[in-house]
């Protein structure tokens, strides 16, 4: 039985690509850059809010001046408007509930800044059994460097036979394998089921609630 998920959190428990795309553009017109439409944005995340920046910056403008000055943007608007759109994705809420019920061990970890993160889990399941909440801070490498996992594992020991962890990227699982614990690749984030299968995902499901078959299985 596993007595550990850890979870990444963009496109894995939260839909919150509305919410990045909004505080994207902010800080593009706050520089006076153009922005993005909604749907170029799931192609854009999950290497961190930095990478987000890079990207969306025109190729010639890709000075860490402005890498700075429209991350601070971000981040100003960002912490104030995170929760404004996100939403969890189906059947989340209750597999949080079924898996504290169950006296399993939550953490999430995230290529997201910390602050984003927690408060973000906070307002959306303020009630699960996270102990570790985690996302990255500075002199932190950000995924698929299994820095980040093994901080989880420090908080919550557990061995790792004893782990699950679920993300919605070729990022995640590489992330995973590289903490040497067991992965799930979700359908239902940003990435396709082909990257999935490329990053050697242990387990590829479809709904929230065949975690809790993964959990069960000896």
């Amino acid at each position: 039985m596993k007595t550990l998920v850890i979870f990444d959190l963009d496109g894995t428990l939260l839909n919150t690509i509305d919410d990045l795309a909004n505080a994207t553009n902010h800080a593009m017109t706050t520089l006076g850059f153009p922005t993005h439409g909604l749907w170029v944005y799931p192609s854009m995340v999950g290497n961190g809010v930095k990478k987000l920046i890079e990207r969306a910056l025109p190729d010639d403008a890709r000075t860490e001046k402005n890498i700075r000055e429209a991350l601070d943007a971000f981040r100003e608007y960002y912490n104030e408007h995170c929760c404004d759109a996100t939403v969890p994705y189906p059947g989340i809420p209750e597999l949080l509930e079924d898996l504290t019920a169950k006296g399993v061990s939550l953490a999430v970890t995230s290529n997201k800044y910390e602050f984003a993160v927690g408060k973000i889990i906070d307002h959306y399941f303020p009630n699960a059994n996270f102990r570790a909440i985690l996302g990255n801070v500075e002199g932190l490498p950000r995924k698929p460097d299994p820095s980040i996992v093994f901080k989880a594992l420090s908080m919550c020991p557990t061995p790792k036979a004893q782990v699950l962890y679920v993300g919605d990227s070729g990022v995640d699982m590489e992330t995973a394998r590289r903490a040497c614990v067991e992965s799930v690749g979700v359908t239902w984030g940003y990435r396709p089921i082909s990257e999935l299968k490329q990053a050697y995902a242990d387990h590829i499901i479809s709904t929230p609630s065949q975690i809790i078959d993964l959990i069960d299985k000896d």
